[in-house]
């Protein structure tokens, strides 16, 4: 058979034609100037069958460097982790991958169900009192909180650590355009956010100050020292961007002070995919509970008494009023929030933090392993799984060799920052060996 479907014949055709009242298909273009008309055959390959069109696809994705052949020591915002198999077995329903917007309760209890607890996993690695059913990522949902800062604020100016991701930055600059914020940038000092130059930019003009913890380069940033910043700065909020892994470890930032935190859920039960689409998650405190962009899922009870799930805090400005919208945002990613709330349940919290526990350790142990082999590790500050390492050569050359290799190595820094030549940003996670360390450090030494 050559289709998986069942085509619409050529009677099929003629038959909708004479239901509408026109002879020919030209006819329905008949709007359209004969001059931008295309009068001959596109320039395509004949159409294949399925069975060597599968064939095909499967030839030219084998093209592509898998973390399933390849060790993979990159990171900077994509990492590979375990992933329960229980994930892919929940997400495959059709109930959950075809559903959109679960806007009637009644028939969608299950999907409000799971969103509702992603939500009550956030609020508990975050520490704070409300968070969203997700957004379309990390970066996104950083852009929004600097929106939100700006509007609660009735403020401009945003200070922005250099150790937040480069490419969160360039989503908060073009949010930055359309709501006329001024974003200034504070250096960093020995990895982290300058606490000197940022207390120098703080004036009562500041809406809020952004960092990332763990930042873009591993390491623990001052959060005890900002929140001592921001004290007497009683309008001025408090930002961080996270690694919800990391959190499970680490002190939440709310117990820093923090007014809104968010970061992706890439980290749980989401593959790699080429860099997206991930999970952004949002979550504030109860005060700013009715300016969260996106949708927020309520728990309560029917008439009977029985626990049930709505969208609550509706209607949205975002659906109706919306010259009073907070936010563009209107959607999520509902499935692979799914997939993260899964893979959270799956992990428990003796597991979840296990698990953040083993990234440190491996971490840890990469570090040492390429010291003891004449590397130098540049930052010497507290970190999670990702530091930096100085090479002889350009980041690029090596990676290119390690992936003849078999080992996928790590981010190339000079792409951001030109005045970190030659130096790679390694990520280690659980699912690294100590073999496939090893490997690691023996090829780099190789190479470099």
């Amino acid at each position: 058979m050559e289709f998986r479907y069942l085509p619409m014949t050529e009677d099929d055709k003629q038959t909708m034609l004479r239901s509408i009242g026109v002879n020919d298909a030209d006819e329905l273009f008949s709007d359209i100037p004969s001059k931008v008309r295309l009068k001959k055959p596109m320039n395509l390959k004949s159409p294949a069958n399925e069975g060597d069109l599968k064939k095909e696809l499967a030839s030219m994705a084998a093209k592509n460097a898998n973390l399933k052949q390849y060790h993979c020591f990159l990171g900077a915002g994509v990492y590979d982790h375990y992933i329960p198999s229980v994930v892919d077995h929940v997400i495959s329903r059709s109930e959950f991958y075809t559903a959109y917007t679960p806007y009637q309760p009644e028939i969608s209890q299950g999907e409000l169900q799971a969103i509702f607890e992603f939500q009550t996993m956030i609020c508990e690695l975050t520490g704070l009192d409300v968070a969203n059913s997700s957004m379309y990522d990390g970066g996104t949902a950083l852009a929004e909180a600097v929106n939100l800062s700006a509007a609660q604020t009735r403020r401009k100016k945003v200070l922005v650590s250099r150790a937040v991701h480069p490419q969160s930055r360039a989503v908060i600059e073009t949010y930055a355009k359309g709501s006329g914020l001024t974003i200034v940038y504070i250096d960093t000092n020995h990895g982290v956010t300058d606490l000197n130059k940022l207390q120098k930019e703080l004036n009562d003009e500041t809406a809020s100050v952004v960092v990332q913890y763990p930042n873009f380069f591993g390491l623990l940033e001052p959060m005890k020292e900002i929140q001592t910043l921001l004290s007497d700065k009683k309008k001025t909020m408090f930002i961080t961007s996270s690694n919800p892994l990391a959190l499970g470890y680490l002190r939440p930032p709310a117990e820093f002070g923090a007014d809104i935190v968010v970061g992706d859920t890439q980290v749980f039960g989401i593959p790699a995919q080429f860099g997206g689409p991930h999970c952004g998650y949002f979550a504030t405190t109860k005060k700013l509970m009715r300016k969260v962009p996106g949708r927020l899922v309520g728990q309560t009870t029917d008439e009977d008494g029985v626990r049930g799930f709505v969208l609550t805090l509706q209607a949205r400005e975002q659906h109706i009023r919306r010259d009073k919208a907070t936010s563009n945002i209107c959607s999520n990613q509902a499935l692979n929030a799914l997939a993260s709330a899964v893979a959270m349940s799956a992990l428990g919290k003796r597991g979840l933090k296990k698990m953040a526990a083993l990234n440190m350790k491996k971490a840890r142990y990469a570090k040492q392993r390429l010291e003891e082999a004449g590397f130098t590790i540049i930052y010497d500050g507290a970190f999670f799984n990702e530091f930096v390492l100085q090479l002889d050569k350009p980041v690029t050359e090596v990676n290119e060799q390690l992936l003849e290799r078999g080992i996928i190595g790590g981010y190339d820094l000079e792409r951001d920052y030109p005045n970190m030549s030659g130096q790679m940003l390694v990520a280690v996670t659980e699912n690294r060996s100590a073999e496939e360390i090893d490997k690691f450090v023996k090829e780099l030494g190789d190479i470099n």
